[in-house]
């Protein structure tokens, strides 16, 4: 019987020391929960479509380790980094810089006596604006008087407007004084009205190619008009004439007293119902609709209504809706565009302005972006009829104080590649690279034509992904690519000193190189991304159907010297011209940019 009672006492004993091991490991464990608890963030910081508010009544009360989130970020899911919704990444290392070199040789020095320029611009205001600044650039190159630049008052606008009823014409000639002559009126000829020489130029022309055509026509009738000016020079220039470019149009180029005051007016009053605010340039007109030849499920009624102002552009062939979506160039519709917004972070007490004309669809295509977004403006609900009664027969003038409330945004968001979104991209970037959201329009069609399979969580992921590399960062674009007036990047220079210092700062504070590094990997994210999803260019200038006016003698000013002698004649070195002038062998390449 003794050998029994030993087996129960060992069972005994060892049953007593199981117990406290049992809970030493169930208290760790406890532990180990608990901590991480307090590390996790609260269910609550995971909503995605909720802007967090910051409790400003505590502020400055909590202890210098407590964290909290500002009002301007969001906290979203895995993988997904916080941002800042009102500004760029390393904007501040950034700045607009267009002063001319040593080298870029005075106006009065090197234009000649009996050359005048006039150009006819083409299109809405901000087509025509690109227009204006590269007709100085080409009076520049000519050695040429610029004549002040007339609009456009026949195409599909049928705005009346001078220039000097939009942009100050008494700045714009005395900012340039410098760089080129401008005068606001071709001078008499022998007592006489003179009538210019009108030709027009290939697109993309390049300097050789003003050299080249015009310049031997320019000395034989000393006054050329070039019509339907618009994306008439080349996108690639020396440094100081691209300079130049930016010089006009982001110094030189300023609205007209009565413009700028009313658009102060609207930047105000959305000032007063909210501290930051987005701008919206919707484009969801019939206009636009027609030319990206695009279907939103609106049936025969649609097509019909649609094609008949299709058939306007006689250039445009048959449209293939459902390829023109796949390869973004779609517009979204209203809500889609503030799925989006909200997806990024922006919740629905955020102010928005939208910019646009008669949407397509009216009050029934709005009203999902306005459940999403109820703080909703435009210049008419903040602007009374009786104040825009001077504006609101000129759509050039309303677009113009479209353009101000947009310029003034916080985060300036565009729904297509369109010329006024291009010009303001490029604006922003010049003045301190302030938030210009674009819809990768090629990549969202998939999300939004999925995201009844998806989460909340999974929608937004996708949508912060896709996005990265189209919300207006810095060196999002490489230079050179796209449009200058879009990426001006020979005209913004990189503060090193700057980043150096907030290096310098990091390790002092015991900071290590990951923050650098994290987000240098982002950027390159952000570049690829840019380089791969880009939009295909989608530029719907809506310019009059009508064939271009030919020059009466030479179609397209088709004259050619050779190099060396076409640049001793601009540079006054030569007098003589040769009658013989032979067609410019890059005619077919210029033509077909």
């Amino acid at each position: 019987m003794a050998i029994p009672r030993r087996r129960h006492q060992h069972h005994h004993s060892r049953v007593r020391f199981l117990f406290p091991a049992i809970f030493a490991v169930s208290a760790i464990i406890l532990f180990l929960f608990l901590f991480l608890s307090i590390l996790a963030p609260s269910p609550n910081d995971d909503n995605h479509l909720r802007h967090l508010r910051r409790d400003d009544s505590s502020e400055g009360k909590s202890g210098g380790n407590e964290i909290r989130v500002p009002s301007s970020r969001v906290k979203i899911s895995a993988g997904v980094h916080n941002r800042d919704l009102w500004s760029s990444r390393n904007s501040k290392f950034f700045y607009g810089c267009s002063n001319a070199s040593s080298k870029f040789a005075k106006a009065k020095t090197i234009t000649h006596p009996n050359r005048y320029l006039l150009i006819v611009t083409s299109g809405g205001l901000n087509q025509q604006r690109t227009g204006i600044t590269d007709a100085v650039v080409a009076a520049r190159i000519l050695n040429a008087t610029l004549v002040v630049p007339k609009l456009d008052k026949t195409s599909f606008w049928k705005d009346s407007s001078d220039f000097s009823d939009i942009f100050d014409v008494d700045w714009f000639i005395k900012h340039l004084t410098t760089d080129v002559t401008i005068i606001k009126d071709l001078p008499l000829r022998r007592g006489q009205i003179w009538t210019p020489h009108r030709m027009r130029v290939p697109r993309k022309c390049s300097d050789r190619c003003y050299i080249n055509r015009v310049l031997p026509v320019l000395m034989k009738r000393h006054a050329v008009q070039i019509s339907k000016f618009d994306y008439r020079l080349a996108n690639k220039l020396d440094t100081d004439l691209q300079k130049l470019r930016c010089r006009v149009n982001y110094h030189a180029l300023k609205f007209a007293d009565t413009i700028l005051k009313m658009g102060e007016k609207l930047v105000q009053r959305m000032r007063m119902s909210s501290k930051h605010y987005i701008a919206l340039h919707l484009r969801f007109e019939p206009d636009m609709l027609a030319f990206s030849g695009c279907y939103y499920g609106g049936g025969d009624k649609e097509r019909t209504e649609l094609g008949k102002i299709r058939r306007r552009w006689k250039t445009l062939h048959n449209s293939n809706p459902e390829k023109a979506r796949r390869q973004g160039r779609c517009p979204l519709t209203p809500e889609e565009v503030g799925l989006m917004l909200r997806a990024l972070g922006y919740g629905d007490d955020v102010h928005i302005y939208v910019a646009s004309g008669e949407v397509y669809g009216g009050e029934e295509t709005l009203a999902p972006l306005k459940a999403l977004f109820p703080n909703f403006y435009s210049k008419d609900t903040i602007a009374s009829k009786e104040e825009l009664e001077p504006f609101s027969t000129y759509s050039s003038r309303m677009a113009a104080l479209d353009f101000i409330v947009c310029d003034e945004s916080d985060v300036f968001v565009t729904n297509n590649n369109g010329n006024m979104a291009k010009i303001l991209a490029g604006r922003r970037r010049y003045f301190g690279h302030k938030p210009t959201i674009r819809p990768n329009a090629k990549k969202l069609n998939r999300v939004f034509l999925n995201r009844n399979n998806m989460t909340t969580e999974e929608f937004s992921s996708r949508v912060h992904t896709f996005q990265r590399g189209f919300m207006g960062d810095p060196k999002e674009v490489r230079p050179g690519r796209g449009e200058f007036h879009e990426n001006p990047s020979t005209c913004i220079c990189e503060d090193a000193e700057a980043e150096k210092k907030m290096d310098w700062d990091r390790r002092k504070n015991g900071k290590d190189n990951v923050a650098k590094k994290k987000d240098g990997d982002d950027r390159k994210k952000d570049i690829e991304a840019v380089v791969h999803d880009e939009n295909v260019d989608y530029e719907p200038e809506m310019t009059d159907p009508e064939d271009e006016e030919e020059d009466e003698d030479n179609p397209l000013g088709e004259v050619s010297l050779g190099s060396s002698k076409a640049e001793a004649l601009s540079n006054g070195t030569s007098t003589d011209y040769d009658a013989s002038m032979s067609e410019d062998t890059e005619l077919d390449e210029l033509l077909s940019d």
